[in-house]
C-alpha cells in the first residue's frame, strides 16, 4: 500500500481547473492555474451577459491568480463572446488558431493583441506547458490544449460525443483526422470539453462511438 503526505500530493497537482457554465448554450469556461506561481489562463469565456463574469472574477481574486492569457479553442460566438470583458479587466492577449482568428478580429470591443496559435504552439502557465493540437472539423481553426495530466478539447470531443460538423467551415473528414490525433493521447488524461461533463481519454476510447467508428450522427 502507498502512502502520500500533503507535500507529495501537491507535487502531483500541476494545474488546477475551475469550470464555470456560461451562456445560453451552457459553454464550459475554464480558469486553469498553476498552484505554485498563481499564473492562470481563461479558456472560452462565452458569456452572453457581462454579469456572468462576476463569479469568475471572484474566484480569480480569492485565489490570488494572475491572468496571463485568454484562450479560445475555436471562434464560435458561444466561446469568444466574453473576450472583450476579460481583456478590459485583465489587459491580456487573446490566443486563437490562425484559421479562426477572423472571428475575434471582427469583434467590435477587442482591445488587446492577438496571439496566433498553430499546431505545436506552446502556452506556458506557471509550471504547466499546454501544447496546441490543431483539430479542425467543428471549425477550420479548432484546437485542443494538451498538458501533462489533462486536455481541453473545446467542441472537438465531448463525453460520449463530438462537435457538429454541419456549420460553415465544418468538415466530417477533418473531424475524423482530428479524432485520430486524440485517440493517440494517453488514457489517463482528463478531458475538459467545451460543453458537458468532464471525462477521460481512456473512457472515450472505450465508449464513445465516434472514436470507435460506430456512429455517423452529429451530436452537438
Amino acid at each position: 500500500m502507498l502512502f502520500f503526505n500533503f507535500s507529495d500530493i501537491r507535487l502531483l497537482i500541476i494545474v488546477l481547473v475551475e469550470a464555470f457554465t456560461v451562456g445560453t448554450l451552457s459553454t464550459n469556461c475554464y480558469v486553469a492555474s498553476c498552484p505554485d506561481t498563481k499564473e492562470a489562463i481563461v479558456i472560452d469565456p462565452g458569456l452572453d451577459f457581462s454579469s456572468e463574469a462576476q463569479p469568475i472574477y471572484d474566484y480569480i481574486e480569492e485565489a490570488k491568480l494572475k491572468i496571463k492569457y485568454i484562450v479560445n479553442t475555436h471562434g464560435h460566438e458561444d466561446h469568444v463572446k466574453g473576450n472583450a470583458v476579460f481583456q478590459e479587466k485583465y489587459n491580456v492577449p487573446i490566443c486563437i488558431h490562425s484559421l479562426d482568428a477572423h472571428f475575434v478580429e471582427n469583434l467590435e470591443n477587442a482591445k488587446s493583441s492577438i496571439i496566433i496559435l498553430d499546431e505545436g504552439s506552446l502556452l506556458q502557465c506557471g509550471n504547466e506547458t499546454l501544447k496546441v493540437i490543431h483539430t479542425p472539423g467543428h471549425t477550420p481553426g479548432s484546437i485542443c490544449l494538451v498538458g501533462k495530466q489533462l486536455v481541453f478539447t473545446g467542441d472537438t470531443l465531448f463525453a460520449g460525443g463530438i462537435g457538429r460538423t454541419d456549420f460553415p467551415g465544418g468538415s466530417m473528414s477533418d473531424m475524423g483526422t482530428s479524432l485520430q490525433k486524440l485517440t493517440s493521447l494517453p488514457d489517463y488524461l482528463l478531458v475538459y470539453p467545451g460543453h458537458g461533463e468532464t471525462t477521460m481519454i481512456g473512457e472515450e476510447k472505450r465508449t464513445n462511438a465516434f472514436l470507435n467508428n460506430k456512429s455517423e450522427n452529429l451530436l452537438f
